[in-house]
């Protein structure tokens, strides 16, 4: 069944879009959560929240791409998750290392002007994702979207670590230029 059919099913309120939204992205929204919390119990219960957040979002939101509305869903729950289990043992893990490590090149949320900034923000991103070779963006998104260990990454693309650490190294600071040129303050 294709995103547009499920989201019809969404929008008639039929409880088959659940079932049909697990069966097409069941696997990769527990990617997404496992990567994050490293539990499968833990992760099935993000996975499933998100059919939940999923139907009850929809209507009045029809998103334009179903694969990435729920992984968006997956990641903020599995984020929010991790968040309340480590509340005291911050700086451990992946999560944390790699929010570091994007932490000197985008700006924090917080303040009125960034979140008035957040739409052209989310632009910038779009056209940087957009202006990296194919396995620099799928080294860039593993980490920084998946949250994969670097290790992780370059067993997966058949690379060295070295590699993959110079080449988030080198786009970050790609990013980093572009946004101070774009006048985005970080």
């Amino acid at each position: 069944m294709d995103d547009k059919q499920i989201l019809d099913l969404y929008w008639a309120r039929s409880e088959s879009a659940i079932s049909e939204s697990m069966r097409k992205y069941g696997r990769y929204c527990h990617f997404i959560a496992y990567n994050i919390l490293h539990n499968a119990e833990d992760s099935e219960e993000c996975v499933s929240e998100t059919w939940l957040k999923a139907w009850n979002s929809m209507p009045p939101h029809r998103p334009g791409r179903l694969s990435a509305f729920l992984g968006k869903i997956t990641r903020h729950l599995s984020l929010n998750r991790y968040q309340h289990c480590n509340a005291e043992k911050r700086g451990s893990g992946q999560i944390t290392l790699a929010l570091d490590e994007l932490q000197e090149c985008v700006p924090a949320a917080g303040s009125v002007e960034q979140i008035v900034e957040e739409m052209t923000l989310t632009d910038i991103l779009n056209r940087f994702l957009a202006s990296l070779g194919a396995e620099t963006r799928t080294i860039f998104m593993r980490r920084y979207w998946y949250l994969c260990s670097v290790r992780e990454i370059a067993d997966d693309l058949h690379i060295g670590e070295s590699k993959v650490k110079m080449t988030l190294l080198r786009s970050r600071n790609q990013l980093k230029a572009l946004l101070e040129k774009e006048g985005v303050g970080l």
